[in-house]
C-alpha cells in the first residue's frame, strides 16, 4: 500500500476499535494474507519471531471454542479468528536460535558472539514463556493496525480459559503456549467513542 499519507494512517487508528459483534461478510483471502503478513514481518526481540498464527475459519471449531472464551460473540461471528501462540520451547533451543542468527550471513566470530549474548540473555530471564509471549503482542498490534487500513475490524481477546482452549486446539503446551486471539471481520454496530489520555499526559521529551 504505497504512498499512504499521515491522515490515512491516523484515520485508520481511529477506525480501529474492539469490535464485539461481526456480520457474516467474509474477508477476501488476499486481504487476510496482507494482515497475516503484517504479523509475520513484525519486529521481535533478537529477531527470534517467537510466534505461530493459527487461523480458525471453521464454524464448528469456533462453536467449540466459544464456551471456553467466556461465551463472547466475537468468537463465532468473526470471519477469521487468529489464535496466537508463543514458541516457548524452540526459542531456548540452540538449533532454532543458531539458525535464526545464522541466516544473517555473519562471519563466524560475530555469529559466535551473538549466540553467546543470546544464551546469556535467556539464561537470566525470569520466564522464557512470558518473554516469548510479550513479543506476540507486537505482532497482534501490527495485524490489527493493518486490518484497519483496509477497513477490516478487529478485537483483541484475552478472555478465555487457557487450558480448555489449548485442549480444543490440541496444542502441545510443552512447545507452544496460547497467548491471545484476534477476531477479524466487519462490524455490525457503529463503534463507541474512543477515549485516550491526552498526548501531553503520555509523552514527554527530555
Amino acid at each position: 500500500m504505497p504512498n499512504v499519507d499521515q491522515k490515512t494512517l491516523t484515520d485508520s487508528l481511529h477506525f480501529r476499535h474492539a469490535c464485539k459483534l461481526f456480520n457474516d461478510r467474509k474477508i477476501p483471502s488476499e486481504e487476510l494474507r496482507f494482515i497475516l503478513e503484517a504479523g509475520r514481518l513484525s519486529p521481535s526481540s533478537f529477531g527470534m519471531e517467537p510466534w505461530n498464527f493459527i487461523v480458525v475459519q471453521s464454524d464448528g471449531l469456533k462453536e467449540r471454542l466459544r464456551p471456553a472464551c467466556w461465551n463472547q460473540a466475537q468468537i463465532t461471528t468473526c470471519s477469521d479468528l487468529i489464535v496466537i501462540t508463543a514458541r516457548v520451547e524452540e526459542v531456548a533451543q540452540k538449533p532454532y536460535y543458531s539458525a535464526m542468527f545464522g541466516r544473517r550471513g555473519l562471519p563466524q566470530e560475530a555469529l559466535e558472539r551473538y549466540l553467546g549474548v543470546y544464551q546469556n540473555y535467556i539464561d537470566h530471564l525470569e520466564s522464557i514463556p512470558l518473554w516469548a509471549s510479550s513479543q506476540c503482542y507486537i505482532a497482534a498490534a501490527n495485524m490489527m493496525s493493518y486490518a484497519a487500513l483496509t477497513g477490516i475490524d478487529s478485537c483483541p481477546i484475552e478472555g478465555f480459559e487457557r487450558e480448555k482452549v489449548e485442549e480444543i486446539l490440541e496444542l502441545d503446551t510443552s512447545k507452544e503456549r496460547l497467548v491471545m486471539m484476534v477476531a477479524l471481520g466487519y462490524r455490525v454496530n457503529e463503534q463507541t467513542p474512543k477515549y485516550r489520555l491526552d498526548f501531553e499526559k503520555v509523552v514527554s521529551f527530555r
